[in-house]
């Protein structure tokens, strides 16, 4: 019998699986048809979720674990920064460690017990890495430009500026005094279809400016669609914030960045180099139940026998979101 975790960063949900917990792993054909099934909502399994987080050996001697990122329609996805820190909290039980680092699709990333959110809100640190802007790593095709920084683009919104960042996933952000869900979503949906500007999608954040190192931000992810949170969206929005409006940012404190689904903390570091800047996302790393399936049935991503256990945290946490309204 094999054993799948429900998780969720800021109620951007997932599945666990340990493939090292496996007598024979599963090959990349059978992790996208069980991504797609146990994912899809109308399978009824937990309401679905927006991935699959899979948990390999890593080639690595400094890393505890590989984690891959498979998306509900069945992509393969660089990076998550939500589904990062429950694949390091689920690391940090299994060997006992609060600090070391995963090996992700690009790079290998630093990762660390924080202290709790709230009673039972178990949080943790990830380093958000590498960032560029360039076109070529997002990429885009605007104009002549070889970055988009700030930038009027009537052909996607009128009157907003859109910032392009890869953390390696890439991202567009733009900055408005109140988050439009049917602009959003149009232009999510858009700039994921087949389009000119994108061509291979991108993840679409609009963001207020609430107070100080104080934000808002909702994400069209691509792959997705609308999520409660995107990690490096967020992510790479607050780098954004902190690049762009010098008056609202403050460098020796964390921002708060609030999402549909909670609230998480980014730390930002800017360099001389913007590249060279560092980013570092805080928040929850909760696991609502376990599912106990046989293995065979993995590989056939048959869902008919699975049975499944609550673990209670999903209480916490919601009091952890209460406690935030009522602030």
């Amino acid at each position: 019998m094999s054993q799948l975790l429900k998780v969720h960063g800021s109620e951007n949900q997932f599945f666990i699986l340990d493939q090292t917990t496996l007598e024979n792993q599963l090959d990349d054909t059978e992790l996208k048809q069980l991504a797609i099934k146990l994912c899809n909502p109308s399978n009824n399994i937990l309401d679905g979720a927006d991935g699959l987080l899979v948990v390999n050996d890593s080639k690595f001697n400094d890393c505890l674990g590989q984690m891959r990122v498979i998306n509900a329609d069945g992509s393969e996805a660089k990076m998550c920064g939500n589904g990062l820190r429950t694949v390091s909290r689920y690391l940090s039980e299994k060997f006992n460690q609060d600090s070391f680092k995963v090996e992700t699709f690009e790079t290998n990333l630093e990762v660390k017990k924080s202290d709790n959110f709230y009673n039972n809100v178990p949080a943790f640190s990830v380093e958000i890495s590498p960032i560029s802007f360039a076109k070529k790593d997002l990429p885009f095709a605007y104009k002549d430009k070889l970055e988009m920084i700030n930038e009027d683009i009537p052909e996607f919104i009128d009157g907003q500026k859109f910032t392009a960042i890869a953390v390696p996933n890439p991202h567009l952000i733009s900055f408005v005094d109140e988050v439009d869900e049917d602009d959003l979503g149009e232009l999510g949906q858009a700039l994921n279809a087949p389009n000119t500007y994108f061509p291979e999608g991108v993840n679409v954040s609009f963001c207020e400016i609430l107070d100080k190192n104080k934000l808002f931000v909702q994400t069209y992810e691509r792959g997705v669609g609308f999520t409660n949170a995107c990690g490096t969206g967020m992510s790479a929005t607050s780098l954004a914030f902190a690049m762009l409006n010098e008056d609202y940012f403050d460098s020796d404190d964390d921002i708060t960045v609030y999402n549909p689904g909670g609230m998480v903390k980014t730390n930002i570091q800017l360099a001389e180099r913007k590249e060279d800047s560092s980013i570092h996302l805080i928040g929850n790393a909760t696991f609502t139940h376990t599912l106990n399936v046989n293995e065979s049935d993995l590989h056939s991503a048959n869902l008919n026998n699975i049975t499944i256990n609550e673990t209670g945290e999903e209480t916490y946490y919601h009091e952890f979101v209460n406690s935030i309204s009522e602030a």
